[in-house]
């Protein structure tokens, strides 16, 4: 009932027992631009072309109008300071249009009013 000696194949390497060390990379002399840089490719770091300018979304107006006339137009307009109004139809998208331009033009983020501007 003994297994009769696997044969040895010929495509199995022999595997090494022990630890064994990476090879090395040749030290290089430093010359020139530092290593990993595209020649023509300047190495200076240049400043972020997107600049913030301060300018932030205040008011949005959303308006779904589907192509086809059977289907009822919506709209959404809201305002960090508190303001949002819904519609659903065409009357109504109209007249949240209108105001959401006349929120524009009152709002307290949008239009800021000091005391000093209106005493003088």
């Amino acid at each position: 009932m003994n297994a009769p000696p696997r044969p040895s194949l010929k495509s199995i390497t022999h595997t090494p027992t022990g630890p064994q060390a990476a090879p090395q990379a040749v030290d290089t002399p430093a010359v020139g631009e530092p290593k990993g840089v595209a020649e023509g490719v300047p190495f200076a770091v240049r400043p972020d072309p997107r600049r913030d300018d301060g300018r932030r979304p205040v008011a949005w107006l959303h308006i779904v109008a589907p192509p086809s006339w059977s289907v009822t137009p919506s709209a959404r307009s809201w305002c960090t300071c508190g303001y949002e109004r819904n519609a659903i139809g065409r009357a109504a998208v109209l007249q949240l249009v209108t105001a959401h331009g006349e929120h524009r033009t009152s709002c307290p983020l949008l239009n800021p009013t000091s005391e000093g501007r209106t005493a003088a």
